[in-house]
């Protein structure tokens, strides 16, 4: 299979650090007037409804049983634990600190991948960019004036929540790499929201969050939000995940974890009227570091190849 053009990889990229990113502040809109996890379930099923009828009708061919429970596997993993999870721990914590814990993510994807043989143990120029991505992130999450939850008085149950939901992202996106339920990443990624969408919703029902809950009651701006949400932020970046964590090593997929940061307190300070300080510039700085250096670091030479194998396609 020949490799993808590198257009391909920094448009992929480009999704995930600028769209990704940009969702914090779309999330916070929209469940302003629309429960959690009803919201995220429903963005996520709905991008996923789409995503995969549109495959369909171009020809896509019908996937197997076993696809589809690898798609409920592996959505569960990324969606019902990993965006649920961290959608009810922001319940307890800061959003500054649910940042730096969902920061673990490419950490858990080096350390993991490694010891289960699905990607190289990583170098130590990766290791020195892991480690300054995480304390780029410990720089935004101090910064003050975001200390306010919503149920006060139980951090460790966020803390909890938030690094579950990381850990199980991660093992849900190694899975992916070794089960696919699909050929297409386009399908995958349209059964995999489905799948995780649907989880989200049925928890959210248990939890009560229909009760009481009204769509009339839904404003303008939580709309616009979510409309973006099921667009963008599902349909276009996470299918861009699920096509990277093909291509590339896990780790270097899991970075979006410390840019999104950088993006969400950008756009914040551009929109929302949030402060933008000397500390938050010195974590955003540290973060671009890390990436760089994640990238050059992650890089193998690859083997020589005969010249007729390097032609089979």
């Amino acid at each position: 299979m020949s490799r993808p053009a590198r257009a391909s990889f920094l448009l992929a990229f480009a999704a995930l650090y600028i769209i990704w990113g940009s969702t914090y502040l779309g999330i916070r809109f929209a469940i302003d007037s629309i429960p959690p996890l009803l919201m995220a379930g429903t963005r996520y099923a709905l991008a996923g409804a789409l995503l995969y009828s549109f495959m369909r009708l171009r020809g896509a061919p019908a996937p197997t049983a076993q696809g589809w429970l690898h798609a409920v596997v592996i959505g569960v993993c990324l969606l019902g634990f990993g965006n649920g999870g961290v959608t009810l721990g922001e319940q307890y914590i800061p959003t500054g600190l649910a940042a730096l814990l969902v920061a673990t993510v490419p950490m858990f994807l080096a350390l993991l991948g490694w010891l289960s043989g699905i990607s190289a143990r990583p170098t130590a120029w990766v290791t020195l960019g892991l480690g300054c991505g995480l304390a780029g992130v410990y720089l935004l999450a101090r910064t003050p004036g975001a200390s306010h939850v919503a149920i006060p008085g139980h951090e460790g149950i966020g803390i909890a929540c938030v690094l579950t939901a990381a850990l199980v992202w991660a093992i849900g996106s190694l899975y992916s790499k070794k089960k696919q339920p699909a050929s297409s990443p386009f399908v995958s990624g349209g059964m995999q929201m489905l799948c995780g969408g649907l989880a989200m919703i049925v928890v959210g029902l248990l939890r009560g969050e229909a009760t009481g809950f009204h769509v009339a009651a839904i404003t303008t701006k939580s709309w616009i939000a979510y409309a973006y949400l099921v667009t963008f932020g599902s349909i276009v970046a996470f299918t861009a995940y699920i096509w990277l964590l093909r291509h590339v090593e896990p780790a270097l997929a899991g970075t979006y974890a410390f840019v999104n940061p950088v993006v969400a307190v950008l756009l914040g300070w551009a929109f929302a009227g949030e402060t933008l300080n000397a500390q938050m510039l010195g974590g955003a700085a540290l973060i671009v570091i890390a990436v760089v250096l994640v990238v050059l670091g992650g890089r193998r030479k690859a083997p020589a190849r005969p010249l007729e194998a390097s032609r089979v396609a």
